[in-house]
């Protein structure tokens, strides 16, 4: 990763320059969409959708420049920025690319004043921008997230997320301490977010994560991996972290299906606009009823994995069917 100093003077100025030239060139391109054929309205989509990200990231960069002018640099008003700021790509991707997201389960609505370990899978591009809104639109909760150090790439989650509690990762950096420290300090309307499977998922993924469960002798974990035929294996590492540093959380189990076939440009340009629902289970254990001890937690994050890798297959054939 670029050092700060870096990120802040070569990638910011970049953000402004590269929002300015698309809505300076914006009618012209979509005068030349007209071109292409029986793809225009697709490409159309495509470009109000980049008119809307770089508008909207660029207004949220300046809103924290302005309260770094005012010395509110950890202030919760930053919370406030990224709502608006994720709320109107929900917007612009409902009306432009075709985006529904249907939430059920007993985890779906807001629990009480308890903080919250989330859960989720990680599959499919802006899967974790839809969480984040639900978790800040709906819950109410402010979101502390585990994410991969290469977001920080990202201007507008450069400023923001450093300064809120959150977590980059880095591959083989081990963030468990980091984890810990971020969950023992979780209050009653916050929500530390994990995707516990490390990245994006991936057949190949799966396998590799499967192939080191192996070399590793965990063998018992390894052929539970194999039989999930959708997810790849939890690493329990970060969450034991998170269960042992905050003890009265609950924890919330996040399913979902309709962004995982869109891991590539070409994919998400197919796909375009979304004719099927992104379906979304969510389902909250309450602390009391989370096991202790390493042994009996591993098993019991393994069994709600299974769990969730079983509702994928059968909403998969639902809608295949």
């Amino acid at each position: 990763m670029p050092p700060l100093p870096v990120r802040r003077l070569l990638l910011t100025p970049l953000l402004f320059a590269l929002t300015l030239l698309v809505v300076v060139l914006f009618p012209v391109a979509f005068a030349v969409t007209s071109l292409i054929g029986r793809d225009r309205r697709r490409a159309r989509r495509l470009l109000w959708f980049a008119l809307a990200w770089g508008t909207r990231e660029s207004a949220a960069v300046l809103e924290c420049g302005l309260l770094w002018l005012r010395r509110r640099t950890r202030d919760d008003r930053h919370y406030d920025v990224i709502r608006r700021y994720v709320a109107g790509l929900y917007g612009t991707t409902r009306r432009h690319l075709g985006l529904r997201v249907e939430i059920t389960g007993g985890g779906a609505e807001p629990p009480g004043d308890r903080p919250l370990i989330v859960l989720s899978r990680h599959a499919g591009p802006g899967d974790a921008l839809l969480l984040v809104h639900h978790l800040l639109t709906d819950y109410r909760r402010r979101p502390r997230v585990v994410m991969k150090a290469q977001l920080q790439l990202d201007p507008c989650i450069d400023i923001a997320a450093n300064r809120m509690p959150n977590v980059f990762v880095t591959p083989g950096g081990g963030a468990v301490e980091d984890i810990g420290r971020l969950a023992a300090g979780l209050g009653p309307r916050d929500a530390l977010l994990i995707f516990p499977e490390g990245g994006n998922f991936s057949p190949a993924r799966r396998r590799r994560a499967i192939r080191r469960l192996a070399r590793l002798r965990r063998t018992d974990e390894a052929v539970r991996a194999a039989a999930m035929r959708n997810l790849m294996p939890p690493r329990p590492g970060g969450v034991l972290a998170a269960l042992d540093a905050a003890p009265d959380a609950d924890v919330v189990f996040v399913a979902h299906t309709g962004l995982d076939d869109m891991a590539a440009v070409g994919d998400i340009w197919r796909r375009i606009p979304l004719t099927a629902p992104v379906h979304a289970r969510w389902w909250r254990i309450p602390a009391e009823d989370v096991p202790d001890g390493r042994d009996a937690r591993v098993d019991w994050l393994y069994r709600e994995w299974e769990r969730a890798d079983a509702w994928i297959g059968e909403n998969r054939a639902h809608a295949a069917g």
